[in-house]
This record gives structure tokens, C-alpha cells and sequence, in this order.
């Protein structure tokens, strides 16, 4: 066989590759109707029926319809490489200037293409205008093709793998076409060896071309391969995290790799951000290259880069299954979660109930025994004690009943308040007035300074009133130091009560149970004052009637406690 014929036959060859190549093109444009596979289909149709009518038109053409023809295979071949370029700024647009400057010369190339008034076949005579021609037609294939390859190359850098070595297959298609066309140019027509292998050139780079644009699936999952051995890795480390926020920070890296994405999202059922990668908060709204991916109990949002609808569409399917992975697992770990703060709820609520029987047990044990003492002393010795003794006894009978009474009363208190129970009944009050009716019953003769003004009114349940202040004020006097400053005031639409006593203050480590039933400092509990229920009970009224009561740090010592209550329809500050 003699080297023409081979030649003919690669030229045959490369003619059906190229038009596959168009085919699969244009097919893909069907599938997908954007504009990269509008501008590939664009491309790759027309030089593929440039490389397949060059092998039907005769050599030398001579009707009108075979000139036009020719013009027409000369203009399909100008228009390859801006067709190609607009392919690149389909993802990434060029400055205006550089596509004013491409434009035109490929106009201008076109509009030369078809004023020429002979094209020489192989092997004649060429003209110096011919020439020119030539050397300009190759000069713009060859540095819009550079262009469209070096864009391709460099954007695939940061893509994962498959989009990368699509782009990378598709730049090197083009250098390889590129080189082909330089060296068509320079080889003489009857040197059928470098023919041959200028005609193996540009077979190659039409199936690097198809290869780039269409992988089979054998090919895509070997490219894949480093991303699916991550997203594995991250499958098993979620299906051992119990915890949401290791959920999040174990699988957005591998999300964001996974389709070469500038910003991954993932929020939760109410939109709300749960976590991100490559971009803070506010999460941006769905567009060209921003998509939502639903999952269990959320979703993610992905800003994508350009290129990944159109090359990585398979890995934004595989990362809509790595999300429904991820929402399982955010569930089942919310759930350990609420299991686990469940159990550690109950575990302290049992530790607490059963601290608080034995608290209560134990501080109505000495006022009953000493109650159980007094009574059988008078019953067994009262005729033989002195009338003294009688009234000493008397006289503890008296105030250990009482303590008991008090202490009672207290978990009466709780017990109400805990099974809200407790009726909320606002009334109008003058709180100067109210605050020292109570002084004068519960801390007469004491230094107090009530500093309320006359005329402040406040709506507030008048138990709750009284229960707290009292707790506050017997607090003060009991743990504080005198002057005891009791003082009021009403502004953002709240009403405020204020207790501070003069004395060292609370413990720093006694602060964070300073609120909770039976706690007392070790003070407290050294010299035996209080029951370590008046703080609890004043809270869980404050709180029973929609307040709260708070604590701070008196300057420059002592304590401040502050009863904070909503204002009711009807106050007035004056």
C-alpha cells in the first residue's frame, strides 16, 4: 500500500472522528440546552463538516457551487478557534477589549476568505496575496486556539479531578490541532511521510477532543477515584460522630473538593445556617452557578464555580447522595444529642429530688427533734421545772415551731411553683408604701435605706411582690451587711426592685448555685443560717409572674439583687 493511499485513508479517518465528534457534540446540546454546549456544538459541527466536506469536495474546484463550497470550508475553519474561545468565556468572560480585537480579526479573515479570487490546489503555483492569506489564516487559528487552551488549562487547576483533566484533555486537543495546521501549512503536498503523520496528529486530537467532551463512565470513575476514596473517608468518620458540629466540619472539606466549589452552605430545616466553608453568612441566592441540593432535615447550597455544571455534572449528583448521607447522620447525631442531654437532664433532676429529700429530711429533722425534746421534758418534768425553765422551754417550742412552720411553708412554696399552680393576680400598688409595711414587719429597727421615690406605682401580683422582697431583704440581713439599700424604678417597659446589702458579697465559687434548693455557702452552713431555699423560691416567682430575678456584684462590695418584672397595662412612673 502506497503512502498516498494511507494518507487517504487517515484523511478519511480523521473526517469520521471529526464527525462524531460533532455529533456527540450536538447531542450534548440537546441534553443540556446552556450555552457552553451551545458554543462546543457550535465548534465542533462545523470544523466537523469542514474536515468532512474537504474530503468530498474535488482538489481542484471548478463550478460555482464547489468555489462556494470551498469558501464555505475556508470560513468553518477561521471560525473553529473563535468558536472554541467563546466556548472558554461561556465560564469566564474576556475583557471587552480582547473580544473586540478576536472579533474583528475573525471577521476580517472571513471577509478575505471570501474575496479571494482563486485558491490554488496542492501542489500550485501560490501567489504572494495567497500566501499572506495563508500565513494569517494560520497565524489567528493558531493564537485563538493558544488562548482558548491556556484558558482551559489554567481554570482547571483548582477543579477536582474529572473536571480537570476534561478541561486539560480539551487545551491539549487544541495545541495538538493547532501544531497539526502549522505543519499542513509548512509540508509540501507531495510528501506523503510527514503527511501521514500530520493525518495521526489530528486523528489524535479529535478523540482527545471527544474524550475531553464525552468520557465514558469506565473513564470518569477512574478520574474519580481520589474524590470518592475522600468522600468514603468522610462517609465512615459521619457514621462514627455523634456530634452535629463534627458532622458539619468532617464533611464540607470533601463537599467543597468534591465539585471544586468556591462556598458550600449546609443549613438546617428553618434555613438556618449550620455551617460553611469558603464564604461567611449571608447565604446567596440561587442562581447560574448557585444551587440548592436538598437533603433529610436541611439542605446544602453550593457556589460552584463556572465550570462545574458543565463538567462536573455527575459530581453534583454524587453530591446530592453525599448530602442525603450528611442529613442522616446530622439527624442521628442531633438525636445523641438530645438523648444524651435527656439523660443528663433526668440524671440530675433524680440527683436533685433525691438531694432534696434528704435535704429536707435533714433540716426538719432538728426542729422536730427539738420540738419531740421540749414536749416530753414538759410532759414527763413540767411540775418539777422552775417557772424559768418553763419559759426557756416555752420559748424554744415556740421558735423551732416556727422554724418548721417556715420551712414547710417553703416547700409548700416550691411544690406550687413547681406545678404552676400558683395564681398571678396584678394589682395596682404604691411600692414605697408596700415596701415599708414589710420592713417594718420583718427587719424592724434594722438599717435599712429605702430609697423609692413617693409616688411609683407599679401592676405586679402582690404575693409575688411580697414573697420576693421579703426572701431578698431576710437574704441581706442574714448573709449581707448593714445599710441595706432597697431601691425601685420603671424604664424599658419593665419594673425593677432592687436589694443591696453592704457586706463581702457572694463567694465567686458559691455564684453558679446561688439559685438552687438547699445550697448555702459553706459560711452559711457553718453558722447554721437560712435553709437554702429563699433565693429558689424568690426566682421561681419572679419567674411565675413572667420576670426574673438576677444577681450582681455590689461596688465597691456587697451584693445586688434585682427583681425584673414586665410591665402591666396601667403603670405609671412618676
Amino acid at each position: 500500500m502506497s503512502a498516498k493511499t494511507v494518507n487517504d485513508i487517515l484523511g478519511y479517518v480523521s473526517a469520521a472522528a471529526f464527525a462524531l465528534l460533532g455529533v456527540v457534540s450536538l447531542l450534548l446540546w440537546l441534553r443540556r440546552r446552556d450555552r457552553p454546549s451551545l458554543w462546543a456544538a457550535l465548534c465542533f459541527v462545523s470544523f466537523g463538516s469542514v474536515v468532512l466536506a474537504g474530503q468530498l469536495l474535488p482538489e481542484n474546484p471548478h463550478t460555482d457551487p464547489e468555489i462556494v463550497a470551498q469558501r464555505a470550508l475556508l470560513v468553518g475553519l477561521i471560525l473553529f478557534p473563535y468558536l472554541l474561545l467563546m466556548f472558554t468565556t461561556a465560564f469566564d468572560p474576556v475583557s471587552r477589549r480582547l473580544d473586540w480585537a478576536v472579533s474583528a480579526i475573525t471577521a476580517g479573515l472571513i471577509a478575505w476568505s471570501i474575496a479571494l479570487s482563486d485558491v490554488p490546489a496542492a501542489g500550485e503555483h501560490r501567489s504572494v496575496g495567497f500566501s499572506l492569506y495563508v500565513y494569517a489564516l494560520v497565524l489567528q487559528f493558531g493564537i485563538l486556539s493558544t488562548i482558548a487552551a491556556y484558558r482551559l488549562w489554567k481554570a482547571g487547576r483548582d477543579q477536582p479531578s474529572v473536571a480537570r483533566n476534561r478541561m486539560r484533555l480539551l487545551s491539549l486537543a487544541a495545541i495538538a490541532l493547532t501544531a497539526a495546521l502549522f505543519l499542513v501549512a509548512l509540508i509540501p503536498a507531495d510528501e506523503y511521510g510527514p503527511q501521514i503523520a500530520v493525518s495521526c496528529l489530528v486523528i489524535a486530537s479529535a478523540l482527545i477532543f471527544l474524550l475531553g467532551l464525552a468520557p465514558p463512565d469506565v473513564v470518569r470513575a477512574m478520574w474519580r477515584r481520589p474524590e470518592q476514596e475522600r468522600s468514603r473517608e468522610a462517609v465512615g468518620a459521619l457514621m462514627a460522630t455523634t456530634d452535629p458540629e463534627d458532622v458539619v466540619a468532617t464533611v464540607l472539606p470533601v463537599m467543597r473538593r468534591f465539585v471544586g466549589a468556591k462556598a458550600v452552605f449546609l443549613l438546617g430545616s428553618d434555613d438556618k445556617v449550620l455551617g460553611c466553608i469558603g464564604a461567611e453568612p449571608p447565604v446567596p441566592d440561587e442562581g447560574s452557578n448557585v444551587f440548592r441540593l436538598e437533603m433529610p432535615g436541611g439542605s446544602m447550597v453550593v457556589v460552584a464555580s463556572p465550570y462545574a455544571p458543565f463538567f462536573g455534572s455527575d459530581e453534583i449528583e454524587l453530591l446530592r447522595s453525599l448530602g442525603a448521607l450528611t442529613g442522616l447522620a446530622l439527624d442521628r447525631s442531633r438525636l445523641f444529642v438530645q438523648e444524651r442531654e435527656q439523660r443528663i437532664a433526668l440524671e440530675r433532676a433524680d440527683e436533685m429530688k433525691s438531694n432534696f429529700i434528704a435535704l429536707a429530711a435533714h433540716e426538719l429533722r432538728t426542729p422536730v427533734t427539738s420540738v419531740s425534746g421540749v414536749v416530753q421534758t414538759l410532759d414527763r418534768l413540767g411540775d418539777q421545772l422552775s417557772e424559768s425553765d418553763r419559759e426557756q422551754l416555752s420559748a424554744a417550742l415556740r421558735s423551732q415551731t416556727e422554724r418548721m412552720r417556715s420551712l414547710v411553708d417553703q416547700l409548700l412554696d416550691l411544690s406550687r411553683l413547681e406545678a404552676d399552680t400558683v395564681p398571678i393576680n396584678p394589682v395596682r400598688i404604691t411600692v414605697r408604701a408596700e415596701v415599708e409595711e414589710l420592713v417594718a414587719a420583718s427587719a424592724a429597727g434594722q438599717a435599712i435605706d429605702v430609697q423609692i421615690p413617693l409616688g411609683l406605682e407599679a401592676t405586679i401580683d402582690k404575693t409575688v411582690f411580697d414573697r420576693v422582697f421579703t426572701n431578698l431583704l431576710t437574704n441581706a440581713l442574714r448573709h449581707g451587711a448593714a445599710p441595706v439599700v432597697v431601691s425601685a424604678a420603671q424604664s424599658d417597659n419593665h419594673f425593677r426592685l432592687i436589694v443591696q446589702d453592704s457586706g463581702e458579697g457572694v463567694p465567686p465559687q458559691f455564684i453558679d448555685d446561688l439559685f438552687e434548693r438547699f445550697s448555702r455557702s459553706d459560711e452559711a452552713r457553718s453558722r447554721g443560717l437560712g435553709s437554702g431555699l429563699g433565693l429558689a423560691i424568690a426566682r421561681s416567682y419572679a419567674r411565675a409572674h413572667g420576670g426574673d430575678l438576677v444577681h450582681q456584684a455590689a461596688r465597691p462590695h456587697g451584693a445586688r439583687f434585682e427583681l425584673v418584672v414586665p410591665l402591666r397595662a396601667g403603670t405609671r412612673s412618676d
